[in-house]
Formats: structure tokens, C-alpha cells, sequence
């Protein structure tokens, strides 16, 4: 099915540490990997393709929940994951920001050589989403990010990012392979950014007739690209508020995490003996990998695993974050030798999620939550990106970190 949607991306410099970056790839790569074990190489482009579903994944990774630099850290570290385990998973991603988008074309052809896949097509596909977004939608955001996600069998997703620097916003772009027979009517999976009235499309199909008279200035008002999309508006404030978050389903985790009873048998499901603190992180999780797409319209709930790394809603808890890896790779290591039982465990941990949330109908004191997370901040190791984090750094080479460079 095709998604769409539409949010305001603020523009947001700084930098991912080390300590995060890490972190990041190998959580990232873990997700991933349940997803594509679970549903298939196909369900988890169209995942990326989905702009909230997107938005989530990097909340829960440890990222800023709202800002610009998510899509640039979030498709860095896939990259640098899912490129090193390629040949067992039969996910390639090429591409990045500025001069690693340069060398989409190259990355396309030498996979394509490896794999008997059509490489000419490839770039040519590569080529077009760029140019068309670049170029045929005029709406005043230049490109500068292109990611291109390929399979084994030749689908393909591609994640682009234009900046508007008048306006400091950006707004990213989504398309899928398995959704576009035309690159020259309504190719777009999604185009995510803040609507600046009157757009030129010249790839929409209502734009034919400009089309015809070879592109020239259209003789009849330009359509309106996302007048009729979902609309994702992350607020200019970096704080989480609790208007930003679906407080009954954050009530949910909370009381799986939390009520004695239901942790025990959350923990039995796992066949892990885990805090609360780590339940509450791998019910997120699970949720991620597991939900459903319309359970992530409030991608500032999925923060609530392991913070942001600017210290919204809280601080990155290292330990519960490092915790959470490793139960989760666990259940795939074992899954490979046939023991399934946990990873089993994380679907059926979503599936509870719902079941609490439908039955008790919980709602979250969100300011409540935030300040008693940040009260046990230490004792979790929080960290942010002010913070010195050089004692718990983690080696990334400085090649590595370009790719999360906001």
C-alpha cells in the first residue's frame, strides 16, 4: 500500500559521539535484521518507506525525536551495519550525505556486478529520484542527502532529504520500487516536510499537459503534492511534550514495564530475568519491529526507550541501551541455531503490549515520567552529547562518523 505523509523537520546541527554512533549501528542493524527474519526483505523497505515508521525507528535508537539530523544518523548507521552483514541478509545501502551521495552510481554498479542485477537500471532509478526531487518538484528544498537501500532481489527504497535554508527546514523524501510503474505519475512513497503552499510537481499526473509542451511554465495552476498526504508535524520544540505523545499507549509499556505481575510474565515471554527499566526499553522495541502503521503517529513516544542524545525527553541511559542490544541479539543468535524461543518472545511482548493497553486502558503522566527518568539518570548511566563520554567511548573511526554528521 502507498503511505504518505507530510512534517515539519526542523534543521538541527550538531554531531552523533561515538559512544551513541556505535550504538546506534548496532541496534539499528538488530532491528533490522528481526524485521527482514519476521516479514521479509520486501516488509522492511517498505517500513523505510513509511515516514513515521522512520521517525520511530530513530527515536528509539537514541536520536533527537523531531529534528533533521534523525534521517542523516538513522540511514548512516544502517549503512554501516547492514553493509557488513550484506551477504547474509541481502540488504545493500549506497549513498549518504553530500559527497557519499556522489558515490551512489558507483556503489550501485559494483553491487550490481556481484549480484547479476541490472546495474545500468539501478543508477538510472538512483538518478531519477534525485533529479525529480531536485529539480521537477520545485518547492524550494535543495537535495543533499540520497540514500539508496537495495536487495538481493532488486527491490529498492530510496530516502532523500532537501534543505530549505530561507526557512531552516527540511523534508525528506520516501520512495519504493514496488510502488512506482511510473516514475512520471505519483511516484512518491512519501515526501515528508512542511507544506509551502503552491508546489510545481511536474511528475504528478495532473501535470501532463506540462508535460507535453516539454516542461514549460504551466498554463494552469500548479497541483498541490501534499495537499492530500498524512501529515507528521514534529514541532519546532526539542522538548517532549506530553501534547507529542499518545499517553494511554506510553500508559501501556509503563504498566508492562512497572506492575509486578505483568513483568514477571513479560520476563517469562523472554526467558530473560530483566528489570523494569529494560522491559520498558524492549517493549519499544518490539513495537518497532511488530506494530502496526498506524501505532506510529507519535514517534516522540518511542524516546522513551533510551532518551535523546541531547538529553530529550532524557538522557541515553548507556546501560538499559546496552542491556536492550544484547537481549535482542541473544534471541537472533539463537534463532540461527534454531532455538527461536526469544525472538518469538519479542512478538508475542508486542502482542501483550496491546492486550494491556486494550484491556486496562493506561494513560501516562508524560511530565511525571520524564522527571523520574531523569532523576535515575545516573544510576543508568545517562549520558548526552555535552557530556564527556570519553570513559564508555566505543571505537568508531572518523570515516564511520561522517556518515551520522547531521
Amino acid at each position: 500500500m502507498k503511505r504518505s505523509g507530510v512534517a515539519d523537520l526542523p534543521l538541527h546541527g550538531g554531531r552523533v559521539p561515538s559512544w551513541l554512533a556505535a550504538r546506534m549501528t548496532t541496534l539499528g542493524t538488530a532491528i533490522a535484521e528481526s524485521v527482514i527474519v519476521h516479514y521479509g526483505r520486501t516488509s522492511f523497505l517498505s517500513r523505510l518507506s513509511d515516514p513515521f515508521w522512520f521517525q520511530a525507528l530513530g527515536s528509539v535508537m537514541g536520536m533527537d525525536w523531531h529534528s533533521s539530523g534523525i534521517t542523516t544518523s538513522v540511514m548512516g548507521a544502517l549503512k554501516h551495519g547492514l553493509n557488513r552483514r550484506a551477504g547474509d541478509l541481502g540488504i545493500y545501502i549506497c549513498g549518504g550525505r553530500g559527497r557519499h551521495s556522489r558515490n551512489t552510481p558507483a556503489e550501485l554498479r559494483h553491487i550490481a556486478a556481484a549480484t547479476s542485477l541490472d546495474g545500468a537500471a539501478l543508477v538510472r532509478a538512483s538518478r531519477l529520484t534525485a533529479r525529480i526531487d531536485n529539480n521537477a518538484v520545485d518547492d524550494g528544498f535543495q537535495i543533499y542527502l540520497h540514500s539508496f537501500v537495495l536487495t538481493s532481489e532488486g527491490e529498492w527504497a530510496v530516502v532523500q532529504q532537501g534543505m530549505n535554508e530561507r526557512s531552516r527546514l527540511a523534508r525528506r523524501y520516501h520512495w519504493h520500487s514496488a510502488n512506482v510503474r511510473d516514475f512520471v505519475a505519483d511516484p512518491h512513497v512519501a515526501i515528508v516536510g512542511e507544506s509551502q503552499g503552491v508546489i510545481r510537481n511536474l511528475v504528478d499526473r495532473r501535470a501532463a499537459p506540462a508535460r507535453d509542451a516539454l516542461l514549460a511554465i504551466a498554463r494552469e495552476d500548479p497541483a498541490r503534492t501534499l495537499a492530500e498526504v498524512r501529515r507528521l508535524e514534529m514541532p519546532a520544540h526539542h522538548d517532549v511534550r506530553t501534547t507529542d505523545v499518545n499517553a494511554r499507549r506510553l500508559g501501556a509499556v509503563l504498566a508492562l514495564a512497572h506492575e509486578r505481575d505483568l513483568r514477571d510474565f513479560a520476563s517469562f515471554l523472554l526467558l530473560e530475568q530483566l528489570g523494569p527499566r529494560t522491559l520498558q526499553s524492549l517493549a519499544l522495541i518490539a513495537e518497532v519491529i511488530h506494530g502496526a502503521p498506524a501505532r506510529f503517529e507519535d514517534p516522540a513516544r518511542f524516546a522513551f526507550a533510551h532518551g535523546g542524545k541531547d538529553g530529550h525527553p532524557f538522557p541515553v541511559p548507556l546501560d538499559v541501551y546496552d542491556e536492550s542490544i544484547g537481549v535482542l541479539r541473544r534471541a537472533l543468535d539463537g534463532a540461527k541455531v534454531g532455538h527461536s524461543e526469544k525472538l518469538q518472545g519479542m512478538k508475542r511482548l508486542d502482542a501483550l503490549l496491546r492486550t494491556v493497553e486494550r484491556q486496562r486502558d493506561p494513560h501516562a503522566d508524560v511530565d511525571a515520567v520524564i522527571a523520574h527518568e531523569r532523576s535515575i539518570s545516573r544510576s543508568l548511566g545517562g549520558r548526552t552529547v555535552f557530556d564527556d563520554a570519553s570513559a564508555c567511548r566505543p571505537h568508531v573511526s572518523r570515516q564511520q562518523l561522517e556518515l551520522f554528521r547531521e
